[in-house]
């Protein structure tokens, strides 16, 4: 078989398709033949040795993936051959066929496509994780989305909406910003032309936005946390910036704040069972046309380079797809 393998931790120049044994099920696992893989932030951070599991090369990255099922193990009971599925994991998603075990699958609705379902879990499971288990997101309260026209960006408008809340969008380009317009942000802040605290402020009439998601970090984690309400909670997410912010403690105290983090990689470990829960409710939320994932780029695994470096760049409107086949035909 056919997998995507990091060769070297110096990005995506060392990315290179590798021929590979097919893997086989043990008790408890399902092999999935791979459709598509979803491309995510953590896969860049992956191939330079920067994120917080380091995997040593050659290694085959990918956090996501959707096929069908091809064999199971003893004592699966959830899933059988033939079934549509998605599967999540740290790494190894990027390959033709891959093993997960059970509960890091979940069924994918007749009605949803596969490269859709590939753009869907890490991405919202992500932000269902963060906006419903961490933050308890309220219907009325004020949610202030940093890095909203991205992948997990994206996700948290449309939950956001989903839970009742007015949404404010935070991006770095009008195309961003158009998108998260049409995906329901009820106000929008430009990062290059406004001024993010006061431009928050004003946006939520002047009480500040109870609920921050951040995925950036960089230097929008401090403008965006002084423009939290009282009780607000800043939900921390990644730092698609690059740069870890240090931040004044006394703000916490001068707004009675909570700064909650969200590694939603541990918990999906810790707790399999509700993980698998959140993603099988998203699912049905994305078959039911609540949710609509936006996939922005799809390619061909052997153009994976492409996809990376517009993620790198921060070029990538939405979520990234990359393919294996497609009803049996080559994805192009």
């Amino acid at each position: 078989m056919r997998a995507l393998r990091q060769h070297e931790l110096v990005g995506p120049s060392a990315l290179r398709i590798d021929e590979l044994d097919e893997p086989s099920p043990g008790a408890g696992e399902v092999l999935i033949d791979v459709a598509f893989g979803g491309l995510n932030f953590p896969d860049v951070l992956l191939s330079y040795g920067k994120y917080q599991f380091k995997p040593p090369p050659p290694f085959i990255p990918g956090g996501e993936a959707a096929g069908v099922v091809k064999a199971v193990g003893a004592g699966v009971t959830s899933v059988a051959p033939g079934d549509r599925v998605a599967a999540t994991m740290l790494h190894g998603a990027f390959a033709e066929r891959i093993v997960v075990p059970e509960l890091a699958t979940a069924q994918v609705p007749e009605d949803v496509s596969l490269e859709v379902a590939a753009a869907t879990l890490l991405t919202h499971a992500t932000t269902w994780h963060a906006l419903v288990d961490r933050a308890s997101l309220r219907d009325g309260e004020t949610l202030l989305v940093l890095g909203a026209g991205g992948g997990v960006g994206t996700a948290a408008i449309e939950i956001g909406k989903l839970l009742g809340a007015r949404v404010i969008a935070a991006a770095g380009s009008d195309e961003k910003l158009a998108l998260c317009r049409r995906l329901g942000a009820d106000a929008t802040i430009h990062y290059g032309r406004e001024d993010l605290k006061e431009r928050a402020k004003e946006l939520s009439g002047g009480q500040g936005v109870d609920v921050i998601y951040d995925a950036v970090g960089g230097p929008y984690s401090e403008p965006a946390l002084r423009a939290i309400a009282w009780q607000g909670r800043h939900l921390v997410v990644g730092f698609a910036a690059g740069d870890i912010p240090k931040i004044p403690l006394n703000l916490t105290l001068l707004k009675g704040c909570q700064i909650v983090g969200v590694f939603w990689g541990s918990f999906a470990m810790r707790e399999p069972h509700k993980n698998r829960a959140n993603a099988q409710q998203i699912f049905e939320h994305v078959a039911g046309g609540r949710l609509h994932p936006h996939v922005g780029l799809a390619l061909p695994f052997e153009r994976a380079r492409e996809a990376w470096e517009q993620m790198e760049q921060r070029k990538l409107v939405g979520k990234a797809v990359l393919g294996w086949r497609q009803d049996g035909a080559a994805v192009t």
